[in-house]
């Protein structure tokens, strides 16, 4: 992936000019460029209002709060679930109401108190070797049998995807059961974890594990990558817990800025980007599952077949995302 660095956060990049100079606003995203452009000239063009964007890996909630009540930022792009409770637990958004961001977006996907909304969702699938263990009705319980001992890919524990689904166990199991199952996962790593999550799927072709866990959509872009389909095309995507709870579910999503100079505007883009243009736009481009109920994914995606979520309200895995940090800690998994 190609990145706009941190030190890239000195400048913004105009999306869109304004016809008008009040019409305008700021977003500061950590989704990428090819994604997040193409939707913000939809939104200028329907809406006249201009949009400023400043794209970046890192960096964003510390920017925030320290450039304080003169931040140009309006509204905060984040790529994952881990990022919406940073900003929030700075103290860096600002509530929202709006009935169509509530009819758009499930309750389940949304912040009770408005602080924060999902835009799409990813699943933490499990893949297993095509021609070693095929399809497998697995649990992410089971990736701590004996086993499978030496058998499991993953990347760093401490990484937000890795962080959800261990708060994601807790919040079903508790935190001792959570811990006696990463040191069983501990236990069956066949390396270090390290790399990213098509990383894991690479490793399982070139025969270095038989399990990788990673996100849905990076394996619909392995697929449409020449470089990168013989890795997806040697694994199965399994849909974990399918005879229980159901997959444990990652989300994209947005905030208002605490200090959003331009907040009507911001309200503007967020609805717009609850909607069916975006979301079917969010499907098409990167593979993920819209939140809006009535927007199908893409064909691709289709084509892996239906799936249950986990019905966990995504808001609770902030309530324990730092004691997912702790077990992670405690049984030094990523050493």
């Amino acid at each position: 992936m190609k990145w706009v660095t941190c030190a890239a956060l000195i400048g913004l990049m105009s999306v869109a000019q304004s016809a008008h100079a009040d019409e305008k606003l700021t977003v500061y995203s950590y989704r990428q460029a090819f994604l997040v452009e193409p939707i913000l000239k939809r939104f200028t063009e329907e809406t006249g209002i201009g949009v400023n964007v400043v794209f970046a890996k890192d960096g964003i909630a510390e920017r925030i709060a320290r450039e304080g009540r003169l931040s140009p930022a309006d509204l905060v792009l984040t790529s994952d679930f881990s990022r919406l409770v940073e900003l929030v637990e700075k103290d860096l958004t600002s509530p929202v109401q709006s009935a169509q961001l509530d009819n758009n977006i499930p309750a389940q996907y949304r912040d009770p108190e408005g602080q924060w909304y999902a835009l799409t969702m990813r699943v933490r699938n499990i893949y297993t070797a095509k021609d070693r263990l095929g399809p497998q009705a697995i649990r992410y319980e089971e990736l701590a049998d004996p086993k499978y001992k030496g058998k499991i890919c993953t990347r760093s524990g401490k990484h937000p995807y890795n962080i959800a689904l261990v708060a994601s166990m807790i919040a079903h199991h508790g935190e001792a059961d959570t811990k006696t199952w990463l040191q069983g996962v501990k236990t069956n790593l066949a390396r270090k974890p390290q790399g990213n999550d098509r990383g894991q799927v690479q490793a399982v072709k070139e025969g270095l594990c038989d399990i990788a866990i990673g996100n849905s959509y990076y394996y619909g872009n392995m697929l449409q990558d020449p470089e990168q389909m013989s890795w997806a095309e040697a694994v199965v995507i399994n849909f974990p817990n399918q005879a229980d709870r159901g997959a444990h579910v990652n989300v994209s999503g947005m905030v208002l800025a605490r200090h959003a100079p331009n907040k009507d505007n911001a309200i503007k883009l967020m609805e717009f980007l609850s909607g069916d243009v975006a979301q079917k736009a969010y499907a098409e481009v990167n593979m993920e599952y819209p939140v809006k109920a009535d927007v199908a994914p893409s064909t691709l995606v289709a084509s892996w077949g239906e799936f249950k979520a986990d019905q966990l309200p995504i808001f609770k895995l902030a309530e324990y995302h730092q004691a997912a940090v702790k077990l992670l800690d405690e049984v030094q998994f990523d050493l």
